[in-house]
């Protein structure tokens, strides 16, 4: 169990995967910086949750593709908690539809913002941060950045998505170097776990076991990999791959498209 003053900054963490993850980094005794943009109401649920649990929550907003998104987290980290996280969760994403076809330089800039520019620089600031705190043990301050399985099984359908998502997980190895010894660097990789885009119920009943386990992904469990990360220090450099072997299920398109029942993009 971490010690009292373990804190986790979690950016969109007020709904789906991110608010699973405040839950489960509560129960294993963390602290949560509950991040969130639009979803206020959805963000003071989770707080309750985690009151709940006998764990303190506070909520932070910002708009992650703002260029000025990570110094003005770690501020509002800084001035709530005193110090920095613990650990960085970077889980928020932008996910529109589109295709290398149709990508256009505003479409690619608004994910590369949202899902690869702030998560690596909210991860170089605690970093700094760390290094003038200089008090904590190497290792013990830790940054996940939320993949996606897309970056081990390609395939063309959400271009401006997958971009962003294959230039993050490239860049957990050089962050995890660079930001040595004082943080640790990994990337966790979920499958299909929510209703995503244009998608149905009846198709995501289907979609969700196309996998190797033949069964939904539960978030849950996703959320604890997360928890199993930002407490080993042993861990660093690498990518856990949480998504009962979906990315070993290649497909020409995206699991939603390439299933008979094909919503539209």
């Amino acid at each position: 169990m971490p010690p009292p003053s373990s804190w986790v900054l979690i950016t969109g963490a007020a709904t789906r995967l991110g608010r699973e993850m405040a839950l489960a980094f509560a129960r294993a005794g963390w602290d949560v910086l509950c991040h969130y943009r639009h979803s206020r109401t959805a963000a003071e649920a989770t707080a309750g949750e985690i009151a709940a649990l006998g764990r303190q929550c506070r909520l932070m907003t910002a708009d992650l593709a703002e260029p000025d998104a990570a110094t003005h987290l770690l501020a509002q980290c800084t001035a709530l908690i005193g110090a920095a996280p613990r650990c960085i969760v970077n889980n928020a994403s932008l996910f529109d539809a589109d295709d290398a076809t149709n990508a256009n330089a505003q479409s690619l800039q608004r994910h590369l913002a949202s899902n690869t520019i702030t998560p690596l620089l909210l991860a170089n600031a605690l970093a700094a941060q760390v290094r003038a705190e200089s008090h904590a043990a190497h290792g013990w301050h830790s940054v996940v950045h939320v993949l996606d399985q897309k970056v081990h099984n390609l395939n063309p359908d959400y271009f401006s998505y997958t971009v962003s998502k294959l230039a993050l997980e490239r860049s957990v190895a050089l962050q995890a170097q660079a930001l040595a010894p004082q943080v640790r660097v990994c990337g966790l990789s979920p499958g299909l776990m929510y209703l995503s885009g244009p998608q149905t119920q009846a198709n995501f009943d289907r979609a969700s076991r196309i996998n190797l386990l033949r069964q939904p992904i539960d978030p849950a469990d996703v959320a604890r990999a997360a928890v199993f990360i930002a407490g080993n220090t042993a861990l660093s450099g690498c990518t856990l791959q949480a998504d009962n072997g979906q990315h070993l299920v290649p497909l020409a398109r995206d699991v939603m498209f390439a299933i008979g029942e094909n919503p539209q993009p």
